[in-house]
C-alpha cells in the first residue's frame, strides 16, 4: 500500500533537514574546484583535470539528490514546478554553477520558521546570496566567454561588473555576453536578482507591518486600561453617593446636621444640672 501525499511530504521535509549540511558542504567544494581553474587559467593540466573530474562528480551527486527528492515528494508536479530552476540549473551544463545559489536558496527556505523570528539572520542570508550569486555568474561568463575572439568580457573585472549591472537591471551595455551560453547565464543572473529583491522586499515589508502590529496592540492595552479605571472610578462615586448618611460634598470632619448633643455640667452643687446645647 502506497503511502499518502501527507506522509510522503512529511518524508521529504525529513529528508531536506538530514542533508542540508552536506549539500553546503559539497556546494564549498564544488565553489573552489569551479573557480581555482577560471581564475588561475595557467594552472597545470593534471590539476585541472581534477578539478573538472570533482565538479562533475559533485553535480552527479546533487542530481541524484534532486532525483531522490523527487521520488519521495507527495505531489511530483508541484516539486516539479516550485523547483524549475534547480532542475535548470542540473540540466544546462552553463547553468549548473549557479547551484550553489539554489543550495542557499534551499537551506534559507527550510529554515523559514526560525529565520522570521530572527530577521537578522535572514538578512545574512540574503546578503551570501546576492555576494555567491555575484561571484558565480562572473566566473560563469568568463569561462564561456573569454574563447570567443568577439568577446568584450575578458577579465575577471569586466565579468563582475557585468554582473553587477545586470543584477541591478541597470545594463550600460558596455559589457555584454556574445555566446548562446552567455545569454542562458544572463536569464539566470536576472531571474536571480529579481528573485532576491523580491525577498528584501518582502522582509521589509513584513518588519513594518510587524511594527504597526505592535503599536496598534500598545495602542488598544493603553485605551482598555484607560477605560477600566474610568469605570473603577464610577463605581467608586456611585458607591459614595448611594451610602447613608454621606454627603460626597460636605467636609469630612463635620458632624452629621440634625443630630443633638448633650453635655452635662456640674452646677457646683450636689444636684447634677442638665444643659442641652
Amino acid at each position: 500500500m502506497s503511502a499518502s501525499p501527507a506522509l510522503r511530504d512529511q518524508r521529504l521535509r525529513r529528508w531536506e533537514q538530514r542533508t542540508g549540511g552536506w549539500l553546503i558542504g559539497l556546494a564549498t567544494v564544488y565553489l573552489l574546484a569551479y573557480a581555482v581553474p577560471i581564475l588561475a587559467p595557467d594552472l597545470p593540466r593534471a590539476w585541472r583535470h581534477a578539478a573538472e573530474t570533482v565538479t562533475f562528480g559533485i553535480w552527479a551527486l546533487l542530481a541524484v539528490e534532486f532525483a531522490v527528492r523527487f521520488a519521495v515528494a507527495g505531489d511530483r508536479w508541484q516539486f516539479v514546478k516550485v523547483r524549475l530552476f534547480d532542475l535548470a540549473t542540473l540540466v544546462l551544463p552553463p547553468l549548473r554553477p549557479l547551484r550553489l545559489v539554489t543550495i542557499v536558496f534551499m537551506v534559507v527556505r527550510r529554515n523559514t520558521s526560525t529565520l522570521g523570528r530572527v530577521r537578522v539572520r535572514l538578512g545574512t542570508y540574503v546578503a551570501a546570496c546576492t555576494a555567491l550569486l555575484l561571484f558565480l555568474s562572473s566566473l560563469a561568463i568568463l569561462d564561456v566567454e573569454r574563447r570567443n575572439p568577439d568577446a568584450s568580457i575578458t577579465t575577471f573585472g569586466d565579468a563582475l561588473w557585468w554582473s553587477v549591472t545586470t543584477v541591478t537591471t541597470v545594463g550600460y551595455g558596455d559589457l555584454y555576453p556574445t555566446t548562446t551560453q552567455g545569454r542562458l547565464i544572463a536569464i539566470a543572473l536576472m531571474v536571480g536578482g529579481i528573485a532576491l529583491a523580491g525577498l528584501v522586499t518582502a522582509t521589509l515589508a513584513s518588519w513594518f507591518m510587524d511594527r504597526f502590529s505592535e503599536l496598534r496592540a500598545t495602542e488598544a492595552q493603553t485605551t482598555g486600561e484607560v477605560a477600566a479605571l474610568t469605570e473603577e472610578v464610577r463605581r467608586l462615586r456611585e458607591e459614595l453617593h448611594t451610602r447613608p448618611g454621606t454627603d460626597p460634598g460636605a467636609d469630612p470632619g463635620s458632624a452629621p446636621v440634625g443630630t443633638g448633643t448633650c453635655a452635662c455640667v456640674g452646677a457646683g452643687t450636689g444636684d447634677g444640672a442638665h444643659q442641652r446645647v
